[in-house]
């Protein structure tokens, strides 16, 4: 690491400022962030793709991600080279963030004017829950880019015709009813894995990939963003999507692959703050989906088509459909908290989120059964579950649905238990009695009746969707009471 510009005793004083003054201090202390390059290291079947970051007077990063290669792999191609370096432009973010430099010097690449306008969006409104939740005020002047060496502002030109696809998989609900609706697309497809656990393999096993149809990415952090976090330099969260979405086009061009489908739904385009465009889930929204095709094309010159096949859904939808797949039921996951042990905490707010908008589609069993704990009569939960229904003007900042849905989940599972003369769980007893439920209850099934047409789905996956739309409204009924 380099030498520190703070003295020991300004070190010590970290620990007692607020996150603004460090936000000042920091600014002020260093002026710059540098994206020096990245180096290309080819071994066996795989290429590792180092980047080079610096912060001048406080550390050099650098991060480090490999993926597989297929025979003759086109790493010349000025399509996978933008790639490669817009790859890069994602991945500073996470050591910007630590001290926040107002300037950002790119050295391994010219960009347009207008594209450095397209980044520093990107980064405002990717790190708005970061800014948000430490209390920094996001002016215009929050970052500056500078760029200079190889010419990455113009497209490069078209090549041979595409097929297939490439869809990542998390290991959660959603990408596995992604990969079932997408099933008999598999022969031509690939999974993309990044950062391997126990959910994301077995999702793609049962869905009928084998090994070697699941490309498996490796991305490492440098561990002296870890260590500046100790000491407590600036940390929160960062737009890890917009990863996804660079490095997946990426993988596309390097296999032949026409798309790249995600998973994303509709309710992530709900603002995590009411009332503020602070959204955890900026880089799942159709706003960054939107803005990132039409960099693609612009200025990547790449005819890899991204999308979500799932966004004319909610979660209430992918909730209904996933509930009759049981076969993934025990081995799906979603939790952030237990993501390192590949297990539910039962406590988070994802794992609540996740049995309340199966509630309407599984008995109480089967829930507790998936979370190894009688996860609705926990009444510690009941603050989450007011922050999920929407009684708070802040949802938790997390992957999770909109209060509508959740209240709709919620009204539905009572009237079906209700129905059958069950005893209500805890926590849906407690929704029965807030003053949200009657407009809940009103009309509980209308999510059956939803299709957001704002979407880049291509034609016959829009097909697609519908009839599925079709089916789980037969299913359930046309939502009409």
């Amino acid at each position: 690491m380099e030498r520190n510009r703070l003295s020991e005793s300004r070190l010590e004083e970290l620990k007692s400022l607020s996150p603004l003054e460090k936000y000042r201090l920091f600014r002020e202390v260093y002026p710059e962030f540098l994206y020096e390059g990245y180096g290309l290291e080819v071994s066996g079947k795989a290429l590792t793709v180092t980047y080079r970051f610096r912060v001048p007077g406080l550390a050099a990063f650098a991060p480090r991600w490999t993926v597989p290669l297929p025979e003759g792999a086109a790493l010349e191609d000025g399509a996978v080279k933008r790639l490669v370096f817009s790859l890069g432009m994602v991945e500073l973010v996470s050591y910007w963030k630590i001290a926040c430099p107002p300037k950002v010097k790119v050295l391994c690449g010219k960009i347009a004017p207008e594209q450095a306008d397209w980044w520093k969006q990107q980064y405002r409104e990717g790190l708005g829950e970061f800014f948000y939740r430490n209390g920094i005020p996001v002016t215009p002047d929050f970052m500056e880019i500078e760029s200079e060496g190889e010419d990455f502002s113009a497209p490069a030109e078209g090549r041979e015709s595409l097929s297939g696809c490439i869809i990542p998989v998390g290991g959660g609900k959603d990408s596995v009813v992604t990969l079932t609706l997408l099933s008999e697309l598999k022969g031509d497809s690939f999974c993309y894995v990044m950062n391997s656990r126990g959910a994301t393999e077995k999702s793609a096993e049962i869905a009928g990939y084998p090994p070697e149809k699941r490309l498996n990415i490796r991305r490492t952090l440098a561990p002296e963003m870890l260590e500046l976090n100790k000491l407590g330099y600036l940390n929160g969260h960062t737009p890890f999507s917009a990863l996804v979405a660079f490095s997946g086009v990426l993988m596309a061009e390097l296999y032949r692959k026409k798309y790249v489908v995600l998973s994303n739904e509709s309710s992530a385009n709900e603002s995590t703050v009411k009332g503020l465009s602070v959204n955890h889930q900026y880089s799942k929204s159709f706003q960054f989906e939107a803005d990132f095709d039409r960099y693609v094309k612009k200025y990547i010159g790449s005819r890899v088509q991204y999308f979500s096949l799932l966004r004319p859904w909610s979660e209430f939808q992918i909730a209904a459909c996933f509930a009759g797949l049981t076969a993934f039921h025990p081995y799906f996951r979603s939790c952030n908290a237990g993501s390192k042990t590949d297990s539910w905490c039962g406590k988070c707010a994802k794992c609540l989120f996740v049995a309340l908008i199966l509630t309407p589609f599984l008995p109480d069993e089967a829930i507790h059964a998936i979370f190894g704990r009688e996860i609705l009569e926990d009444g510690a939960l009941i603050p989450i579950l007011r922050e999920l229904a929407g009684e708070t003007e802040e949802k938790p900042f997390e992957c999770v649905g909109s209060r509508e849905e959740i209240g709709c989940a919620m009204a539905m599972g009572i009237r079906a238990r209700e129905e059958k003369g069950e005893r209500l769980p805890r926590l849906l007893r407690y929704f029965k009695e807030s003053p949200l439920y009657s407009s809940a209850a009103a009309d509980d099934t209308r999510f059956f009746r939803y299709y957001q047409t704002e979407n880049l789905l291509p034609p016959q996956f829009d097909a697609l969707m519908r009839e599925e739309t079709k089916k789980l409204r037969e299913k359930y009924g046309e939502g009409e009471r």
